[in-house]
């Protein structure tokens, strides 16, 4: 597994080179005229001219690409455009608030969808079963704007349950300001998650196998989580493991309607003023994110499944 796991990560390298040259392709040459948008329209070519100089955008396209695979490799993205801060730091001090809001209710929906799933596929058919497909069904036509305005309206502004928007960095301070974010966002995962866990567990419950154990008196309960659950797991984790750098980027709708200064914020912020550092840099970290949870799943699928063999 070890041996498979360097190649993997080697195997990242020219796909990250790609990456790193369509993003730069994309807002290095192809973007116009960065330094007379940041000067503003009345600015003097020497004006112009100076930021050029400043932002290093008068070297060559062959020394700007090295200077920005460089920056990647040391983890320097250089400074936002915007705020003049280091983007390093940006992205530091964002990542906390967005996981902060992120991994509770993703942690949360796994362990709820999985189960509710399990029994509603074990009373299949029932009208508890049929419920729930009803439910999911018309939780996913809702939209997600739809919910974040509701609950907030109704847990924040009419009961005063918890804070309508704020932050507060401090560990003890903050939980007062996500409790409301992750219930939209447990919510927001109900119906996707339990009809995709549903449909997975159910093809596993009919094969030959599950038949086999149950004609041999092997209990329900166990047939349920020793053979169908740990089968299905392999298209389960799949599904987890897309969700995953989710984690990282956030939701931009809820960071933006409660005021959490996550990096869902930051991306918005960082389009809507061409920051063009911020934005290559969030670019960098989600391809590398996608990449590494590709490879946990690969890793996963042989733990769950010791016929899996990792070539």
């Amino acid at each position: 597994m070890l041996s498979y796991i360097v190649r993997r990560t080697l195997y990242m390298i020219p796909i990250l080179i790609g990456i790193t040259l369509l993003t730069f392709l994309i807002f290095n040459v192809l973007g116009g005229d960065v330094a007379g948008r940041l000067a503003g329209r009345h600015a003097t070519p020497e004006q112009v001219a100076s930021i050029k100089h400043e932002l290093g955008l008068d070297k060559s396209i062959p020394e700007q690409y090295i200077n920005y695979l460089h920056q990647i490799a040391t983890f320097d993205y250089g400074r936002s455009w915007s705020t003049k801060q280091e983007v390093s730091t940006m992205l530091s001090e964002g990542v906390t608030p967005t996981l902060s809001m992120t991994i509770p209710p993703f942690l949360a929906s796994i362990v709820f969808c999985i189960g509710l799933a399990l029994f509603a596929v074990y009373l299949r058919g029932t009208i508890f079963d049929k419920g729930i497909v009803v439910t999911c069904l018309g939780l996913m036509s809702i939209s997600s704007l739809v919910y974040i305005l509701a609950l907030q309206y109704f847990f924040a502004y009419h009961l005063g349950a918890f804070p309508i928007s704020g932050w507060d960095p401090s560990f003890s301070g903050r939980w007062q300001y996500l409790v409301l974010p992750w219930i939209i966002l447990f919510v927001l995962t109900l119906g996707p998650n339990i009809l995709v866990y549903r449909s997975v567990i159910t093809d596993e419950a009919f094969q030959d196998y599950v038949r086999t154990a149950r004609a041999k008196g092997v209990a329900s309960s166990r047939v349920y989580m020793k053979h169908i659950l740990k089968n299905a797991m392999i298209p389960i984790i799949t599904i987890i493991v897309i969700d995953m750098p989710f984690l990282i980027t956030g939701s931009v709708l809820i960071e933006n309607f409660f005021g959490i200064p996550g990096l869902g914020g930051m991306v918005v912020k960082a389009l809507n003023e061409s920051d063009f550092p911020t934005i290559k840099a969030l670019t960098v970290v989600t391809s590398i994110a996608y990449m590494f949870f590709n490879l946990l799943s690969d890793v996963l699928y042989s733990v769950v499944d010791p016929r899996i063999k990792l070539g």
